[in-house]
This record gives C-alpha cells, sequence and structure tokens, in this order.
C-alpha cells in the first residue's frame, strides 16, 4: 500500500471521527429536532442569511422617571436597563438561548449579553468597545450593576485588554495570513475545537449583542447578525423621543423608545422569539416593579431568575 494510500485512508478516518464529535465548551447539543427546523440549518447556512426583525416600540415615561430616581441612589443608565432587561428575557426564554455551528443547533451553557460603549465617555470621536458580561440566574441586579462598572472601567482607563494585545498581533500579520488564520479558526469552530478561552474571551460568542444608539443620539437601526461568533440576536435601542399615538379617537403625544430586534430564525420559531421581544419590553415599560430592588441596599436586590420568575409573559 502506497504513501499515497495511506494519507488518504488516515485523513478519511480523521474527517470521519471529527463529524462525529458534537461536544462544544459553550454548548449541548439539541438532539430532538423537527425536520424542518433540523432542515433549516442546511437551507441556510449562515446567520446574515436566516434574520428575521421585530420592530417595537415601548411607553419611555415610566423608565424615564425610574432613571432619574435611580441615579441618584446609583450609576444606572440607559445601557444598564437594557442589559438587565436582555438578561431576565434570557433566564425566562431559555430556548432564545440557541445558537447553530456545524449545521447543528445547540443550546448555550449560561447566558451572556454583549453591549457597546464608547472608550470615552461623550467623545464622539472615541473609538467603540464591545463588552461581554455574563448573566446567572443567582447574580443580583446590585451585583451585575458593579460588575458592569468594573468592565467599564477597564475598558476606559489607558490599560490594554486582553482583546486589545490580541487585536494588535492579529492586525500585524499580512493581508493573506490574516485571511488563512480567520479561515483555520472557522474551521476549528465548525468540528467543535475551538479552545474555550477563544470563546470566552470573544465578544461576538454571546447570547444577545445590545447596542444603545440613544445613548449617541441616534434612532434604532435595522442591524444584521455576523456570521462569526454564535450571537443569534442583535438589539438596537435609539433616543427616546415624543411619539404620536391615538388615544380616544384623538391625536397625541407619549415619551417613546424605538426597539429593533434581529433574530436568528433557526434556533427557534417566530412566536417564541417574540414572547422574548415581549420580555425586555415588559421589563423597559414597568421599571419599578421589575428594577426597582436597585434602589435599595444591595440585600434587597432581586435576582435574575426571581424577576424572570415574576414575568407574566
Amino acid at each position: 500500500m502506497g504513501f499515497a494510500t495511506v494519507s488518504l485512508i488516515l485523513f478519511f478516518l480523521v474527517w470521519f471521527f471529527l463529524q462525529l464529535k458534537t461536544s462544544r465548551p459553550d454548548g449541548v447539543l439539541i438532539k430532538k429536532l423537527h425536520p424542518y427546523r433540523r432542515l433549516l440549518s442546511y437551507i441556510q447556512p449562515e446567520a446574515s442569511s436566516s434574520v428575521v426583525y421585530f420592530d417595537e416600540y415601548i411607553k419611555a415615561e415610566n423608565l424615564l422617571k425610574f432613571l432619574d430616581e435611580v441615579k441618584k441612589i446609583r450609576d444606572i443608565d440607559m445601557t444598564h436597563c437594557l442589559v438587565f432587561a436582555g438578561g431576565i428575557s434570557l433566564v425566562k426564554n431559555p430556548q432564545m438561548n440557541r445558537f447553530v455551528k456545524g449545521y447543528r443547533l445547540y443550546q448555550r451553557k449560561g447566558q451572556s449579553i454583549t453591549f457597546t460603549m464608547k472608550r470615552k465617555k461623550l467623545n464622539k470621536q472615541a473609538k467603540v468597545a464591545a463588552v461581554k458580561m455574563s448573566i446567572h440566574e443567582n447574580t443580583t441586579l446590585h451585583e451585575m450593576s458593579e460588575k458592569i462598572h468594573g468592565k467599564i472601567n477597564v475598558e476606559r482607563s489607558d490599560k490594554k485588554t486582553s482583546f486589545d494585545v490580541e487585536a494588535n498581533l492579529f492586525f500585524k500579520l499580512p493581508r493573506p495570513l490574516m485571511v488563512l488564520a480567520l479561515k483555520t479558526a472557522s474551521t476549528l469552530d465548525y468540528y467543535n475545537l475551538l479552545p474555550s478561552f477563544m470563546i470566552r474571551s470573544d465578544a461576538m460568542y454571546t447570547s444577545a449583542f445590545i447596542a444603545n444608539l440613544g445613548s449617541l443620539g441616534m434612532q434604532s437601526s435595522y442591524h444584521h447578525l455576523y456570521d462569526w461568533g454564535t450571537c443569534p440576536h442583535f438589539i438596537t435601542a435609539g433616543k427616546i423621543f415624543d411619539r404620536p399615538v391615538v388615544k380616544n379617537g384623538q391625536v397625541t403625544f407619549e415619551k417613546s423608545m424605538n426597539i429593533r430586534f434581529s433574530y436568528d430564525e433557526r434556533i427557534e420559531d417566530g412566536l417564541s422569539a417574540y414572547e422574548g421581544v415581549k420580555s425586555i419590553l415588559q421589563v423597559l415599560e414597568d421599571p419599578e416593579n421589575y428594577l426597582g430592588s436597585l434602589k435599595g441596599d444591595a440585600s434587597q436586590s432581586k435576582t435574575f431568575g426571581e424577576l424572570a420568575h415574576s414575568l407574566i409573559v
């Protein structure tokens, strides 16, 4: 048997056993699927071609009042509220915490949310950083608030983050090597061989991505999903404005915020996805009930699990 034949057989055996590997550091394979949902990943292999959009408005007067009151106690802003609402929704709706990789559907281990922020506060010229936060069911709002501030302080300091170091090294590569490196990483991810430390540190391996465009004076936008990583949701929130609405046959104006949701339809059907959307809207429209424990001391702060359980969606 020649060298070429032996090499071909070994290559086939390695490829065959790689196909059998279903375990990942960040997810558990969902085995029982409707044939349609199993087929969907093959029909639409990329997240960017599987995106569905929801366009919603929230009544923002209660949220504005809540922020005015809570800011007297601790440094909480609109981005915090969006992250809190997203975290509560993920705990309430675990079916939305899934992702597709290698034509397979996985239930994510744990919840995480990535949000954007300016490296320098109120500086339009500053670079935008993506901050990834883990959401634990037993974590309180107070604890999560402190973690967010800790992450933001690191990003806004002069200290280089691990991402800064990795990105600087990566961009020193010639373009052909950059392309090769990305293709190699994608291939490893496809076969569930990407190291867990790379997944943990990458902001795009997350349950949802939130962009508070209102903090930049912008309205919300319809955002695509990225083919890199495993993020199945992108949420953008716009600035609060006076929206004309009809009440009792009369046109009036109410403080509103437009929130647009992009989600990967391969993970779950539209009805289940909208239940996740409604959970976020419910928290933001009734912040006193769901986020009000932030006004007290740490011992009074509620956990994400308790808040998710209290949702009526």
